[in-house]
């Protein structure tokens, strides 16, 4: 039976923890053990603390809980961009683990700037989080020296490194590009070209890896690189493809450094009546869900984004609770999707 009394320690009426285990009838420890579900606690009085903090409208804080337990309940998360899909489905696979942990997730969005990342590190720090979540390797050195500083575990993501001290998980893009490079080249064509925006830095990777595999056909042209610093976007896609059609240098083959650039130009293709793939093969790269749905279906590589949130989170969170972890370097993969975009005949 719950106590009808109610009364609050705190001048502006804020329910408390006290408030809630009076009302339930049991001491603030078993109370606070009942609110975090541990299984100790008797399901009948679980049910009693759980009535009461419902009745009272109890919101646990956040600051005194991380300082009675000495470790935040929140985790900072960087990440380049809202706008972009991959990094929305990044930041879902994140915070579905880290939710079902009991943390919640602070997002700081660096819009690609190394500098926007550094204070933004900067302010999270203040706050102690539990831990650090960050997208790509190519902090600044400052931002290196405050992560390190700190003590704060941090796991990257997107890419891999081979430092012993670095947690990471990722893929390579540069062989993503390299082996889509080559379905291109395996198709028959010879002057592929590369198209890109943003120009950060995965999108160079992708370059590096076109290049080298050109480079190793002795196919190369530095004519063939099409790289415009803008947002990516699907019109900064069709204005890349009306360039290259209107560029001197032929060209068979384009292959966009991801798939809002591609399904901008299949778009721009489909209204000027350029038959892809009769005249010319466009691919991208992400799968973004569009992608099957273009006309025609866009080739590009598969990411695995979702899978690099998930695990980016578990490996975080085995380090925020001192565990050992099996392994800091995690190259998760990625496949090439075939489809109309570049498939001959």
């Amino acid at each position: 039976m719950i106590k009808t009394t109610t009364r609050s320690s705190r001048s502006t009426g804020r329910a408390t923890l006290a408030d809630v285990a009076r009302l339930a009838g049991v001491s603030q420890m078993t109370a606070s053990r009942a609110l975090r579900s541990n299984s100790r606690v008797d399901a009948e009085m679980a049910q009693r603390v759980a009535d009461a903090s419902e009745k009272l409208g109890y919101v646990p804080d956040p600051a005194a809980r991380a300082l009675a337990s000495q470790r935040s309940s929140h985790i900072a998360v960087m990440i380049p961009s809202l706008t972009n899909t991959l990094f929305v489905d990044l930041l879902e696979a994140v915070q579905s683990v880290l939710r079902a942990a009991g943390f919640q997730t602070l997002v700081g969005v660096t819009h690609y700037d190394p500098l926007e990342e550094e204070q933004l590190v900067r302010e999270q720090l203040l706050h102690r989080p539990a831990g650090l979540l960050l997208t790509g390797l190519q902090q600044t050195a400052r931002t290196q020296a405050l992560v390190a500083a700190s003590g704060v575990p941090v796991v990257y993501m997107m890419e891999n490194s081979d430092a012993a001290d670095v947690v990471s998980v990722g893929f390579s893009q540069f062989d993503a590009a390299g082996q889509m490079t080559r379905h291109l080249l395996d198709c028959g064509h010879q002057r592929i070209a590369f198209a890109a925006a943003q120009l950060d830095p995965r999108t160079l990777q992708r370059l590096q890896g076109w290049r080298k595999t050109m480079q190793d056909a002795g196919l190369h042209d530095a004519n063939l690189e099409w790289l415009d610093p803008a947002p990516s976007s699907i019109g900064v896609g069709g204005q890349l493809l009306a360039q290259i059609l209107a560029s001197p240098h032929a060209v068979q083959a384009v292959f966009f450094c991801n798939d809002d650039l591609a399904q901008g130009a299949l778009l721009a293709a489909q209204r000027s009546g350029l038959r892809v793939p009769g005249q010319l093969a466009i691919c991208g790269f992400n799968d973004l869900p569009a992608s099957a749905y273009m006309v025609p279906s866009l080739t590009t590589v598969k990411t695995p984004r979702v899978e690099v949130g998930q695990r980016a989170a578990q490996l975080l969170l085995q380090r925020v609770l001192q565990e050992p972890l099996v392994e800091h370097r995690v190259d998760l993969g990625f496949s090439l999707i075939l489809r109309e975009s570049t498939q001959p005949g």
